[in-house]
């Protein structure tokens, strides 16, 4: 017995129900249908609206450096609006969503600005402080931007889909758990008098780099990865999640400008100029609350209400899964 009808039975059941009573309306009413299905096609090739650029800007922005999973959070909500129904538009809808991520990269470069600069004179032998950061950050990069740049389809093909995506909450959940509970997570420490992020050296950033290419796992989150990588190798808490956000930078920046080079044509095509500027400028005002107040929180306090959180998202998107509706 089919306890779940598929998702290809659902659209044609509605398929069928629509076409019924098109053919009874078009035979008592022809012009008002003409008009009203010329319409309904329009609605169908724009259906993004400025409200669901809004939301999944801020679905972005909240989620993008905090080790919950941005890509895990989009693809759900995106479903959950309708933006996924066919390969045709989730490989849209994930282009969009990589293009959003520009408003979370601006939130990066506005609060830690005086870091790039650093890193700018130091490309110019102006700052041996800023030399060091570009270093290490170029080493931390590295390792991701190949694994993904040669595997990028096959990783998508393979893990871009609800149940990789729960399976990786389910895991980073339970990691982030098992090491706080173990005392492998240290946190609050600020050392006075010196600069935690400039410690960090070239063997430390390759393999928090290392760590990043874990988050190529659609789900796993690369600030999880990246913090954890750093935290394990003895950076302190403030540190690693600075330099997570740097390392984001970069990371996400490259990302984003290969995305709209390969697919961006089509971006516009599907959504056009103005809900893209409208998700990024969400995106990019609810990154800076979420930087904010992860950096606050993580002063004072552990990273296991995260962990708490992977295991919430991942049995309600399971319920969600099992209901049918994404």
């Amino acid at each position: 017995m089919v306890i779940f009808a598929t998702a290809a039975n659902r659209r044609a059941r509605r398929l069928l129900g629509f076409l019924s009573i098109a053919i009874v309306l078009w035979t008592l009413f022809p012009a008002q249908v003409a008009a009203v299905a010329v319409q309904a096609a329009e609605s169908v090739e724009t259906a993004m609206t400025w409200w669901k650029a809004v939301i999944l800007g801020a679905v972005e922005g909240l989620t993008e450096y905090v080790p919950v999973s941005s890509t895990g959070h989009l693809l759900i909500v995106s479903r959950l609006l309708g933006l996924s129904d066919s390969p045709a538009d989730q490989s849209a809808a994930n282009t969009y969503a990589i293009a959003i991520q520009f408003g979370a990269i601006v939130a990066v470069a506005g609060l830690f600005w005086k870091r790039f600069r650093d890193m700018l004179l130091g490309l110019f032998g102006k700052s041996e402080s800023g030399r060091h950061l570009l270093i290490i950050t170029v080493i931390a990069f590295v390792p991701a931007a190949m694994v993904g740049f040669l595997f990028d389809e096959s990783i998508e093909d393979a893990l871009f889909g609800p149940g990789p995506i729960i399976a990786a909450w389910i895991v980073g959940g339970l990691l982030i758990l098992g090491l706080e509970r173990a005392g492998k997570i240290p946190h609050g420490e600020r050392p006075e008098g010196t600069d935690p992020v400039l410690a960090i050296t070239h063997k430390q950033a390759l393999v928090i780099g290392l760590a990043q290419v874990a988050a190529l796992w659609p789900g796993t989150s690369r600030s999880l990865a990246t913090i954890l990588g750093a935290l394990l190798v003895g950076v302190g808490m403030a540190a690693a999640v600075e330099f997570s956000f740097i390392l984001g930078f970069v990371t996400l920046t490259a990302a984003t400008v290969y995305s709209l080079l390969k697919d961006g044509g089509d971006l516009f095509e599907q959504f056009g100029y103005l809900d893209p500027l409208v998700g990024l400028l969400s995106a990019f005002f609810f990154a800076v609350i979420a930087i904010k107040w992860m950096i606050l929180y993580l002063e004072n306090h552990s990273l296991a209400i995260f962990g708490w959180y992977r295991l919430l998202i991942a049995a309600v998107a399971l319920g969600l899964l099992a209901a049918g509706w994404i």
